[in-house]
C-alpha cells in the first residue's frame, strides 16, 4: 500500500550540520564577492513579470539566501545562485550558510526582516506550527516555465507538493528525494561472510558476530541521537502498519506504549544492555561518531538518510562501498512488507512573507528545479532531487546511490513518511531522552515515559494549532 501523506519528511530534524556557526559567500551576478545578508541594500524594488521572469525579480535587485549547513553542504545553492546569475546579470544574490536556522532566524521573523530565502532544516530547525502563516505559497513556482523552458511541475517526481502543504497551504518545497534505511559497507561484510539483517533478531545474531570480531553493531554522536529515534518509528510503521504511524502523528495518549513500539525498543535496549554500541556516543560529536563506522569501521551498521555518503565522503574508508537495506521489521509477518520504506521530498525551502524580495527567493528555487541545477546538485552530492531524469544508471559511481535507485524499486508502492517531528519540534528535548538510553543510564520504561511526556506536552498545549492526520 501507499501512504501520501500531507508532511515534511523528517529527513533531517535528524541533525546533519557538521560546522558551527555561520559561514558566507555572496554572489553579484555570475559569482561576485559582496556584502553579508542583512544589509542595507534596496532589494524590494520590482521587476516586470515575464515568461522568463515569472515572479517580477528586479534585474538589479537583492537575494538574501540562508542555508542549513548540513550533509548536502550549501554549494549547491551558490550553483543555483550562478544559474539566476546568468539570466539576472545585475541581481547582488547572497547565499550564506549556518547550523542554526532557529536561533539566528527566528529573532529576524520576529522583526519583520527574514531572508528571502530559507533552507529551513537541521535539529535547530524552525517548526512550521509557529511560521506556517508567515510563509508565502508556491504553487506559482511549480507552475512557472523552468530555465529549459518546461512547466516545473511537468518535470517533478509525482506527490513531491505534499510533504510541504500545511492546512491545505504549499509553503515549502522539499527539494531532495530522501529515503530512510540502515547502511553498511558491502566490501566489509563480503569479507567476514556477513550477511545483511532484515528483522530485529537477525541484528541481534549479526551484533555477535560483530563482538567475535572485537567491533560493535551501532555507532552514535551526540547530535545524531535521534537518528535511533527515526530508525524505532520507521520500524514500527512497517510492522504495525498505520495504527501506529497515526497514533504517533497525532499524539495520541499512550501511543509509545503500543506493543510494536515497545517491542522494538525491547530489541534496541538488549543491543545497549549487551554493549553492542561503540561507547561514549553521548560525549561525541555526531560526525566524528559516524567516521568510526565510516572510516574506522569499529561499527557494523548506522541508520540514516540518504545524505550519510555526501555527508562522510571526506571520512570513508577506501572500498567502503557504502550501501542501504530498509529498515528492520520484527516479526515475518508485518503490516507492510519488509521493503516498504520511509521515503519522500525533504530539505524544506521556504519564501518568508515578510522577506524584502520574496521574487527573488523564488527565482532561485525556480534555478534549483533546473536541469542543470539539480544534475549538479545529484552529481556532487549522490542523491536524486524531486526533478526526475537527473541521475544515470550507474549512479554517478556510487554504490550509496545505486542501493537508493534499487531501494526505491524494490519499494514501488510502498512507501510511507510522516511530518509530527519537524512540525512540533520536539528533537532538541527528545536528543536529552535517547543520549541517555542509548548510553544505557535510561531504560526502556524511563525511554517511554520521557517521550511520551514531550509529545503529551504538546498535545495539552491549546495554544498550538494541532495537525490531523488520517
Amino acid at each position: 500500500m501507499s501512504q501520501q501523506l500531507h508532511g515534511r519528511l523528517d529527513r533531517r530534524t535528524l541533525l546533519r550540520g557538521s560546522l558551527a556557526g555561520a559561514a558566507l559567500l555572496s554572489f553579484s551576478g555570475a559569482l561576485a564577492a559582496c556584502g553579508a545578508p542583512g544589509s542595507d541594500s534596496d532589494s524590494s524594488g520590482g521587476g516586470t513579470k515575464s515568461d522568463s521572469n515569472p515572479f517580477g525579480m528586479a534585474k538589479d535587485g537583492t537575494v538574501d539566501v540562508v542555508i542549513f549547513d548540513g550533509g548536502y553542504g550549501y554549494d549547491y545553492v551558490e550553483f543555483a545562485a550562478g544559474v539566476v546569475g546568468k539570466e539576472f546579470a545585475d541581481a547582488d544574490l547572497k547565499v550564506s550558510a549556518t547550523t542554526k536556522i532557529a536561533t539566528e532566524l527566528q529573532p529576524r521573523f520576529v522583526g519583520g526582516t527574514p531572508p528571502d530565502l530559507i533552507d529551513n532544516s537541521g535539529a535547530d530547525l524552525i517548526g512550521f506550527n509557529t511560521i506556517a502563516d508567515q510563509l508565502e505559497e508556491l504553487d506559482d513556482v511549480f507552475e512557472a516555465d523552468s530555465y529549459e523552458g518546461v512547466k516545473i511541475a511537468d518535470t517533478l517526481y509525482p506527490n513531491v507538493k505534499a510533504p510541504g502543504t500545511y492546512s491545505d497551504r504549499f509553503v515549502a518545497i522539499n527539494y531532495v528525494m530522501t529515503l530512510y534505511g540502515v547502511w553498511y559497507s558491502a566490501s566489509l561484510f563480503a569479507e567476514n561472510g556477513w550477511t545483511a539483517p532484515k528483522t530485529w533478531d537477525e541484528a541481534l545474531e549479526l551484533g555477535a558476530q560483530a563482538k567475535a570480531k572485537k567491533k560493535y553493531l551501532w555507532v552514535w554522536g551526540k547530535e545524531a541521537a535521534t537518528y535511533y529515534r527515526t530508525l524505532v518509528i520507521d520500524s514500527a510503521a512497517k510492522e504495525g502498519g498505520d495504527e501506529v504511524r497515526l497514533a504517533l502523528e497525532n499524539l495520541e495518549k499512550g501511543a509509545w506504549s503500543h506493543p510494536v513500539i515497545q517491542g522494538i525498543l525491547e530489541k534496541l535496549g538488549e543491543m545497549v544492555k549487551q554493549d553492542m554500541f561503540v561507547p561514549g556516543g553521548a560525549g561525541t560529536q555526531f560526525t566524528a561518531a559516524q567516521a568510526k563506522w565510516s572510516n574506522d569501521q569499529q561499527a557494523l551498521l548506522y541508520p540514516s538518510g540518504g545524505w550519510i555518503e555526501n555527508e562522510m565522503k571526506d571520512a570513508t574508508k577506501e572500498g567502503f562501498e557504502m550501501t542501504g537495506i530498509p529498515e528492520f521489521v520484527l516479526s515475518d509477518s508485518p503490516a507492510l512488507p519488509y521493503e516498504t520504506i520511509r521515503a519522500a521530498a525533504g530539505e524544506s525551502f521556504i519564501v518568508p512573507s515578510k522577506a524584502k524580495n520574496p521574487a527573488g527567493g523564488k527565482e532561485i528555487l525556480r534555478a534549483m528545479l533546473s536541469k542543470e541545477a539539480a544534475t549538479n546538485f545529484s552529481k556532487t552530492k549522490l542523491a536524486p532531487t524531486i526533478v526526475k531524469g537527473t541521475v544515470p544508471a550507474d549512479g554517478f559511481g556510487s554504490a550509496a546511490l545505486k542501493s537508493q535507485s534499487a531501494m526505491l524499486d524494490a519499494a514501488g508502492e510502498n512507501t510511507f513518511n510522516y511530518q509530527f517531528y519537524d512540525y512540533y519540534g520536539t528533537n532538541a528535548d527528545e536528543l536529552v531522552v535517547w543520549n541517555s538510553f542509548l548510553s544505557g543510564d535510561l531504560d526502556v520504561k524511563g525511554l517511554t515515559k520521557a517521550v511520551q511526556g514531550i509529545f503529551d506536552k504538546v498535545a495539552d498545549d491549546s495554544s498550538i494549532e494541532k495537525l490531523k492526520i488520517t
